[in-house]
């Protein structure tokens, strides 16, 4: 008898959140989880009654893997009632699973080594997006006219134009800052400098697809450092904001941006000159110097020196005399330098400096190598232990800023100073303290940008584990990576279109999504604010009904509504501050288990790439014509090899007795799609032509087809789309069914012998046999790993058939060295 419909399950699964379950829920992380890392999920509930116990339940089998009895209370929080923590640690068996107590069952996630790879460099779209001047998104420019200054004490410079054209877009609005440019650069730089091996180079300097040999981090970092060196013009000349608050003069996007700002300097738009004073006119901010800024310009180029030279040289070289200047000129004017407010009370707060100072002392330190330099950065790091929000119930906007202190870090591995250790667990225990008996462990305070306080004072507690080896904090910095991804509340991602095909940000408050249905993928949002600061916000109006009305309480308000500009817009900083976190995770999971495959849009395109070994693929659907000469022939040469084949291929009453031949021969029989259907456009490959529902039903149907021939879904681990064609939705959708989604690897041409003679892309066997043997050539690691498709049958129209050859094709391999492998 089969077994029900696997699909009908998982669908349900996946709706419980929002459809089934009206009392309980169980938060999970949507990405999933590192094996040997701890694994927490958290139980909610309207009622007081805590479950007697929780299981994990493995999506193949429908067994359970893991019990426990041990359910901890964390007492009610916010809209629950009741809350406890169900730890699943001691479980570290590859695969996807879901939780289930009596009442509740959480949606499906995986505890696989993968799950961070590719997200470091995912959040580089949104960056990408956020770019001014030309913008790769756009395919476009925007602000070429910028700027004229204002606020510069010499009346002959005031109102002429400065070229500081670039940079990012701070947020949804148009408008830019130093402050939040020149530490999201920072965090860029600072994530490479740590975790080189996770970056990619798929993009150009300018943000467009195309590789340029330089990781495409570096890329983004250098786009931020050019802003900052025109912001810079000269010697203690130096520019803090571009633009103000009549930026808020209506919905657009940036290339199509008309405001102006003064009659007689066209589209060009005002940049501050740092004074040192008092700047803004309706409202104006609480400036006492220089140093807040000066000092991220003296970091951030100190820094690019460092991390660039390898692929800028001169350009390195210019940032270390920008650098010392910059630092120079904070300790001549030491105090802060707040954004200028304008027609609303709302701009950046900072009322710190020596945190900047401080880590731009030890970057001057690093290149320069003078050690009276590292005893400024110790007297500056020692006037603040630690970050002020720390441990606090609120905060203003960005007051304390940037929310974790660097500085700290470098004073402690780089000055080998313990007290900077000590520093930086006092911040740590503080936050800790504060969150320690919340169910989420959350101790940040729930103000503006509360998601950018989670992503600080997690990488402070990174790498206070890393400096100490401690794991003392490790449990809450779990739960403050899960928190992000949604282990919270409301359920949800807070970073837009990440995990792929999972609950996030959908109607994040952007022009890009609210006038244009554009995607803004990796953006990071502000988050939940406390119920009294969003009930006192100016001008804020949901479009739609709150999804997420349950889940709201007087402690905290997150809503998925382009009309909350408080809690659901991303921003470019807080993006660039998950690059460590991100890249820290994907390289732990590197250690856990390093892949020499190729992944390709969640897919594996090629197995490892050390090893002389080809997995020799074959997929049917409707043709059938070569099977038994390319079974004779893989049980002539005494190999496996692996066939994916469709629902409709397995019904076919003709073709059953070849799959009886491939499961006898013990080769990997697998899916391929039920009906071939196409997921996804051949023009925009990004989008879906199916919805999940659609994929799990029609896949499931296949593995069910697969059944009837004895074979049992624990002997199924990898599946094969139908034609090939797929994107990150499918590949993550592939996983929650717990399968690994694997692909042709690219270049061999081998997929076309299904091609016919009146087709433009038309290829005879001698040419794809004479392109495969090119590719191992002319390719640093041959067909190490490669995957090498064909077709079990590809129709009348074509008479030169591919499989003809593969004797010879088999028998030159083999002589070159390869060995043939089975999928397992």
């Amino acid at each position: 008898m089969l077994r029900k419909l696997h699909f009908i399950f998982l669908f349900n699964l996946l709706s419980l959140t929002i459809l089934g379950q009206t009392n309980q829920w169980i938060r999970i992380n949507q990405l999933g989880y590192l094996p040997n890392y701890p694994k927490t999920a958290v139980w909610v509930s309207k009622d007081i009654q805590l479950p007697s116990r929780f299981e994990l339940i493995d999506v193949k089998t429908q067994k359970v893997v893991y019990q426990s009895k041990t359910v901890v209370s964390a007492g009610a929080y916010g809209p629950f009632q009741s809350t406890a923590r169900l730890d699943f640690s001691g479980f570290k068996k590859t695969g996807s699973y879901y939780l289930k107590t009596p009442s509740a069952q959480s949606p499906v996630f995986r505890i696989d080594a993968e799950v961070f790879r590719g997200s470091a460099d995912f959040i580089l779209k949104y960056m990408r997006q956020q770019r001014s001047g030309y913008n790769p998104f756009l395919k476009d420019s925007c602000h070429r006219e910028d700027g004229f200054i204002v606020y510069h004490p010499d009346p002959k410079k005031d109102s002429t134009h400065l070229d500081v054209s670039g940079g990012w877009h701070d947020a949804s609005d148009y408008l830019q800052y130093v402050t939040t440019s020149a530490n999201a650069t920072f965090q860029m730089l600072f994530a490479y400098q740590q975790n080189p091996e996770v970056y990619q180079d798929h993009y150009d300097a300018w943000g467009n697809a195309g590789k340029n040999g330089i990781p495409d981090i570096l890329d983004e970092a250098k786009w931020g450092l050019d802003w900052l060196v025109k912001m810079n013009p000269a010697p203690h000349e130096y520019y803090n904001q571009l633009a103000d608050d009549r930026d808020h003069r209506g919905l657009r996007l940036p290339n199509l941006d008309k405001v102006q700002y003064a009659t007689n300097q066209g589209l060009a738009r005002p940049v501050y000159f740092i004074t040192g004073k008092i700047q803004g006119y309706k409202h104006k901010n609480r400036t006492t110097g220089v140093a807040s800024s000066v000092g991220k310009f003296a970091s951030t180029f100190a820094l690019g020196s460092e991390i660039l030279a390898k692929y800028y040289p001169q350009f390195a070289e210019s940032l270390k005399a920008r650098a010392l200047d910059a630092y120079t000129f904070g300790k001549e004017k030491p105090g802060v330098s707040q954004t200028a407010p304008g027609g609303a009370p709302y701009f950046y707060e900072e009322d710190n400096w020596v945190d900047d100072m401080e880590l731009a002392a030890t970057q001057l330190a690093k290149i320069t190598k003078k050690s009276e330099i590292w005893q400024e950065a110790s007297n500056f790091g020692h006037q603040e232990p630690t970050t002020p929000w720390m441990g606090a119930d609120t905060a203003r906007h960005y007051q304390w800023y940037p929310f974790v202190n660097l500085g700290h870090y470098f004073m402690a591995k780089e000055a080998k100073d313990k007290a900077f250790a000590s520093y930086i667990e006092l911040g740590l225990e503080k936050v800790f303290q504060r969150g320690k008996n919340t169910p989420f462990l959350n101790g940040v305070p729930f103000v503006w940008c509360s998601n950018n306080y989670v992503a600080g004072i997690l990488t402070q507690a990174i790498l206070f584990r890393q400096l100490t080896g401690s794991t003392k904090y490790q449990a809450m910095e779990m739960a403050l990576c899960d928190w992000l991804m949604g282990c919270n509340p409301w359920g949800t991602s807070m970073i837009c279109g990440f995990p792929t095909s999972k609950l996030t940000p959908t109607d994040p408050h952007s022009a890009f999504t609210h006038l244009y249905n554009y995607k803004i993928d990796g953006g990071l949002v502000d988050g939940p604010v406390y119920g009294s600061i969003w009930s006192k916000l100016i001008g804020i109006t949901l479009y739609h009904p709150d999804e997420y009305a349950d889940f709201q309480s007087k402690l905290a308000v997150y809503h998925d509504d382009f009309g909350d500009y408080s809690t659901d817009e991303p921003t470019m900083d807080g993006t660039a501050s998950l690059s460590f976190l991100l890249s820290f995770y994907e390289k732990e999971g590197q250690k856990l288990q390093p892949q020499n495959n190729l992944q390709a849009l969640g897919g594996i395109v090629r197995m490892d790439t050390t090893k002389k070994e080809i997995y020799l693929c074959f997929t049917a659907h409707e043709f059938n014509e070569g099977a038994s000469i390319i079974l004779n022939v893989l049980q002539k040469k005494g190999i496996k090899a692996n066939f994916f084949l469709t629902g409709d291929y397995l019904r076919n009453p003709s073709f059953q007795t070849t799959v009886k031949q491939m499961i006898q021969q013990k080769h990997y029989v697998g899916p391929h799609s039920d009906r071939h259907l196409l997921y996804a456009p051949w023009e925009k490959r990004d989008s879906l032509l199916v919805d999940k529902t659609t994929f799990m039903n029609d896949l499931q149907n296949n593995l069910n087809e697969l059944k009837k021939f004895g074979l049992s879904f624990a002997q199924i681990n990898y599946f094969m789309p139908a034609y090939e064609w797929y994107n990150q939705s499918i590949s993550d959708w592939t996983a929650e069914m717990g399968l690994k989604l694997v692909n042709n690897t690219g270049g061999t041409s081998s997929q076309a012998d299904y091609t016919t003679p009146d087709a433009k892309n038309y290829l005879s066997s001698e040419e794809i046999y004479r392109r495969i043997f090119n590719f191992e050539e002319k390719t640093s690691t041959g067909l190490n790993g490669a995957l090498l498709l064909t077709h079990v049958g590809v129709g009348e129209k074509r008479t030169d058939k591919f499989y003809d050859k593969l004797e010879k094709l088999i028998s030159e391999l083999q002589m070159r060295g390869y060995k043939f492998e089975k999928l397992k």
